[in-house]
């Protein structure tokens, strides 16, 4: 008797293979659970009275004999068995063996026709039954001519001695474990990549081999039904970022049938694959395609051809001649629009960022920190992290090559921000002091282009990870609206004194609708965030938050469109001040981007244990931030009261650790602090990668 889990299996509609119940793809081809298991398992759970094993029998396909699944059993049977014996009536392809449903015209694997397989003598089978002598498995790449009794004719016998020496070659897949043939640089199944050390081996073989072996003849022309991975109905591109995009493509027979079309989808490369997903992914409005091509290097301004349009198969959504952002133009997607046509914000590139490259650990990171959160008591609940982290890049780099180094901060920094923030305004490593004598070089890293970037930021200068979970956005919803009476009243003075500056007022239902909007934009993950979210952010770090930004919001054709304001300090002042941390955070803002600053640790601050004591450590690794611009004014300080404006320096002494350099810039000390175990093990294996491509071979 077949074991409970067992007996609860569902069976891939593509390629028959029986998952555990708790799969949501399937393990083999990584196609979706069909959405009638789904509902069967829900009412099976649904209904408590009834016997488990009674629903999973009955669930179950009724037998795979092909006796009991003839035509003339089905008449006795209920309408739900016999409805299920129909769809399990498979026709098995002449080409491939594939069992294939009845209603399919064509072989979903290699697109053999239906009637090619019936005048070859393959029989209809149930289910998942036993296959018959002659239906063994046979590479489409090389098909054997089998005649009506199953037997093999002279020119099949005469090729036995070539195809067993392919066969020899053949690799097996070390993620599916399917043996592909020699000449396939990806897997037919998984389109997982050949690994390289096949290469080799296969590489030495070819060398050592006779010159009078002999290869099959592959001179003849390739028919639409011997093609296999290549006129797959799905775009699968290659991602290393750990998200694999995978779409499905509407074409009928006729396509399927057309030669030029199949032709097309052979010569397609990788690139070409991530441009489709991409197109694909504005129309749909999923983000992640765009940005895997855009990540990828790829060109933003690339058109669509004719042969792209055949592909895609959707006459009046792809037009000749569009681009990405023609597509969203067409489609009303504003959040991509603000991808497209941001180069500030767009990275050509493919990042390899800590918390990229390991996701694991930066998932159970997020988890830790989400512990390290309380929630005060009392009149105001306002959230506090109880732990202090700071994020800075490690030493290490610095021992790496040239090479290297250039790698590494091509993966983690974001080069358009620090040229904005350097060179078109200099707001950052303005001072020669600063980052030449005092080794204080602040690094943007690179962040992800969505409405929640000030608070990947925030995470990213402390953690070194991103708000995946909405961790910290749940916390900042929470504190604005149960601790609603001390921000809105900081809130409302702080703009009062905002408008008379401006001549203009507001009146008490003015300031409510403002207020609601916060809290709305607050509570929405992908939104972006105003200046009064950053205030209660540094309340929820228990410590001051700088941020370095551009002055004037341009377009992506350099007009100006209005004032920034972000720029500032950002000070915790409904806090008590012993309660809190006098080691800043440091943000960069530029065109509708927030980005963390980090600096570089020296050699001797990385000799920190995991429980050291900062303050009794005379060697840590100190960063001046300087609290004037370039030009020598003072940064200006938000959300003060009308008692606290006018005193901006002494609040930045006492709330900051602050000195003045020789050549008279006033300065606050960021000092580095002990990370966790975690975040350790990030950074280790982070680098681990970049140590295995730099060891000599």
């Amino acid at each position: 008797m077949p074991k409970k889990e067992e007996s609860l299996k569902w069976a891939c509609k593509y390629c028959t293979y029986f998952n555990w119940p708790c799969s949501v793809k399937c393990t083999l081809c990584h196609a979706p659970r069909p959405p009638q298991v789904i509902t069967q398992e829900a009412s099976r759970t649904a209904n408590v009275s009834e016997d488990i094993y009674e629903a999973a029998s009955s669930d179950r396909i009724i037998s795979t004999d092909p006796l009991i699944c003839s035509s003339s059993d089905n008449k006795s049977l209920s309408p739900r068995v016999a409805e299920q014996t129909e769809d399990n009536s498979k026709w098995t392809c002449a080409c491939c063996t594939y069992e294939n449903w009845p209603r399919s015209l064509h072989c979903v694997m290699c697109r053999a026709s239906k009637q090619q397989s019936s005048k070859n003598g393959r029989h209809t089978e149930c289910g998942n039954g036993n296959r018959d002598a002659s239906s063994r498995s046979v590479s489409p790449k090389s098909p054997r001519s089998v005649s009506g009794n199953g037997r093999l004719d002279s020119k099949t016998i005469n090729n036995d001695k070539n195809r067993a020496l392919l066969k020899n070659h053949k690799w097996t897949c070390p993620q599916c474990t399917y043996e592909n043939w020699p000449k396939t640089t990806k897997c037919v199944l998984c389109k997982c990549l050949k690994p390289a050390k096949i290469k080799q081996e296969e590489l030495a073989k070819n060398t050592s081999q006779d010159n009078n072996t002999k290869r099959p003849s592959t001179s003849k022309r390739r028919s639409p039904s011997s093609s296999v991975s290549e006129a797959t109905l799905e775009i699968q591109p290659s991602s290393q970022i750990g998200e694999t995009i995978i779409y499905d493509i509407p074409a009928s027979d006729d396509v399927n049938d057309n030669e030029e079309v199949l032709q097309i989808r052979n010569c397609l490369k990788d690139s070409d694959w991530l441009w489709l997903s991409a197109c694909i992914g504005v129309v749909e409005g999923d983000t992640a395609s765009v940005e895997s091509y855009l990540n990828s290097g790829n060109d933003l301004s690339r058109q669509l051809t004719r042969e792209d349009c055949l592909v895609l198969n959707r006459p009046g959504v792809f037009e000749v001649g569009h681009t990405l952002v023609h597509l969203a133009f067409k489609f009303k997607r504003e959040e991509l629009m603000t991808i497209l046509l941001t180069p500030e914000v767009t990275s050509h590139h493919l990042r390899r960022v800590p918390c990229i490259a390991c996701p694991e650990l930066a998932a159970d990171i997020r988890k830790q920190m989400g512990h390290t959160m309380r929630q005060r008591k009392g009149d105001w609940r306002c959230y506090f992290f109880t732990d202090q982290v700071t994020f800075v890049l490690p030493a290490e780099i610095q021992d790496f090559p040239g090479r290297a180094q250039r790698q590494v901060f091509d993966d983690i920094l974001d080069r358009e921000v620090q040229r904005v923030l350097e060179m078109e305004s200099p707001v950052i490593n303005w001072s020669e002091e600063i980052t030449e004598q005092l080794g204080s070089r602040i690094y943007p890293l690179w962040n992800r282009s969505a409405g929640d970037c000030l608070l990947d930021s925030i995470l990213q200068s402390s953690y070194g990870v991103f708000d995946r979970d909405n961790t910290l956005r749940r916390a900042l919803y929470d504190s604005l609206t149960e601790g609603g009476s001390r921000f809105f009243n900081r809130y409302k003075e702080w703009e009062s004194m905002q408008a008379e500056t401006l001549q203009y007022s507001l009146d008490e239902d003015q300031w409510e609708q403002d207020w609601a909007s916060i809290l709305s934009l607050a509570g929405q993950p992908g939104t972006s965030l105003e200046q009064t979210h950053v205030f209660a952010l540094a309340h929820i770090l228990r410590r001051p938050v700088i941020i370095y930004g551009v002055k004037y919001v341009k377009s992506f054709r350099g007009e100006v469109l209005g004032l920034a304001r972000f720029q500032g300090v950002y000070l915790p002042v409904l806090w008590e001040q012993t309660f809190c941390w006098k080691n800043p955070l440091v943000l960069g803002y530029t065109r509708g981007h927030f980005s963390a600053l980090v600096a570089m640790e020296t050699d001797n601050s990385n000799e920190l244990g995991a429980g050291a004591n900062v303050d009794s450590i005379d060697s840590v690794h100190v960063t001046y931030l300087p609290l004037v611009d370039y030009e020598g004014k003072l940064l200006p300080v938000h959300f003060l009261s009308a008692e606290e404006r006018g005193s901006e320096e002494r609040l930045l002494h006492e709330w900051l650790d602050c000195c003045v350099t020789e050549g008279g810039v006033l300065v606050a000390k960021q000092k580095l602090t002990p990370r966790p175990a975690l975040v350790n093990q990030l950074i280790d294996d982070w680098l681990d990668r970049y140590r295995k491509l730099n060891k000599p071979k």
